[in-house]
């Protein structure tokens, strides 16, 4: 059973080594994997450089900008990039004068009570690529290329950077770069960048300097673990971790742990018979734990916390689920959710019922 076991673990990492290195028949490893597509490639080649290379073609006013922000994106970042209590905000701390020098002074003020997005962003670009890549929060690269346009239009309007009338295009997308406020607040001499493609100029030496090679201290080695007694004195840990990012957090709770353990198989194969595990697994398709946990305040409430609050309310849940929400649970609204009516019956039926851990 060892030598199965141990043959199949490495077949599997031959396998993804060989997807990684995309090899072709006549490869450094041939017969492993192939080379990827061209639409392979293009799927995953979506990133917006500062010199606006893989920016794609498309437009977006201000005034479509503000319905799609307001649908989609005020639930987490305000009406007016204010934010909440969870989100820093985006917009804030820049003047007129800014946008002239292309320096955000606000920057210098040490009294100034926090740093938003675009007193630090210095290339529109960013703005475009990030939320085009992440954003919404919960259905990351759903909206359109247009609607990115707008969307990103809106925020430039909060700023003052962008008239209310203005239509975001591709072909003067870098007209609106010279009017970004921190334009002249980032540079690029500082050999992190391959090339000469955003200007050449001195090197800081900090970052060519050689590294000793002699007399080398050799590094510790620093292993620590929370002592048996507190391992579940907050909740689980793995409850705690979003589901998104390479983190998933230690499991401090044995009971926990099997139920999330549990939860991932649910969700990794249909259910059979059992309604909690059907449920939960539900709960992870749709991106529920990004907010929520089991037995643990995220962002949201916990869903055992939902339960008792709305015991017995299946039709009320599936309402809430659907058409989102705000005030019931603290100032943090919960957007509406998109996912078939079935699926927010079952999990406002799991809820309704207590919220009981898979079998």
């Amino acid at each position: 059973m060892f030598s199965s076991a141990k043959f199949t673990l490495t077949a599997a990492a031959l396998l993804i080594a060989g997807g990684a290195f995309a090899q072709g028949a006549g490869g450094k490893f041939a017969g492993v994997g192939r080379a990827a597509t061209d639409k392979e490639v293009a799927a995953w080649d979506i990133d917006v450089r500062p010199d606006f290379k893989g920016l794609p073609k498309g437009q977006g006013s201000v005034s479509q900008g503000q319905d799609i922000w307001e649908a989609r994106c005020a639930s987490c970042h305000g009406v007016f990039g204010e934010a909440n209590s969870t989100f820093t905000p985006l917009i804030g701390g820049t003047t007129k004068d800014d946008i002239k020098t292309g320096h955000v002074a606000t920057l210098k003020r040490a009294d100034y009570p926090g740093r938003t997005t675009i007193m630090k962003v210095a290339t529109v670009s960013t703005l475009w690529d990030y939320i085009h890549r992440a954003m919404p929060w919960n259905a990351p690269k759903s909206l359109k290329t247009d609607e990115v346009y707008a969307v990103t239009a809106y925020l430039l309007n909060l700023a003052d950077v962008l008239p209310a009338d203005y239509t975001l295009s591709d072909k003067n997308i870098a007209e609106v770069q010279q009017l970004m406020p921190n334009r002249n607040g980032m540079t690029t001499e500082h050999a992190l960048w391959p090339g000469n493609e955003f200007g050449a100029g001195k090197v800081k030496p900090d970052v060519l300097a050689k590294a000793c090679m002699k007399d080398c201290v050799a590094p510790e080695k620093v292993v620590s673990q929370l002592p048996e007694h507190a391992m579940d004195a907050h909740g689980n840990l793995r409850d705690q971790n979003r589901l998104i990012g390479p983190q998933r957090g230690l499991v401090t709770d044995p009971n926990a742990g099997a139920a999330a353990a549990g939860a991932a198989g649910a969700a990794a194969k249909p259910a059979t018979g059992d309604p909690a595990a059907a449920a939960i697994a539900l709960t992870q398709k749709h991106g529920c734990v990004a907010c929520h946990s089991i037995d643990t305040k995220l962002v949201g409430p916990a869903f055992v916390d939902v339960a008792k609050k709305h015991a017995g309310k299946t039709d009320y849940l599936a309402g809430k689920i659907v058409s989102g929400g705000q005030g019931v649970w603290g100032d943090i609204p919960m957007p509406p959710q998109t996912l078939p009516e079935a699926d927010a019956k079952a999990i406002a039926a799991w809820l309704a019922s207590g919220a009981p851990k898979a079998k």
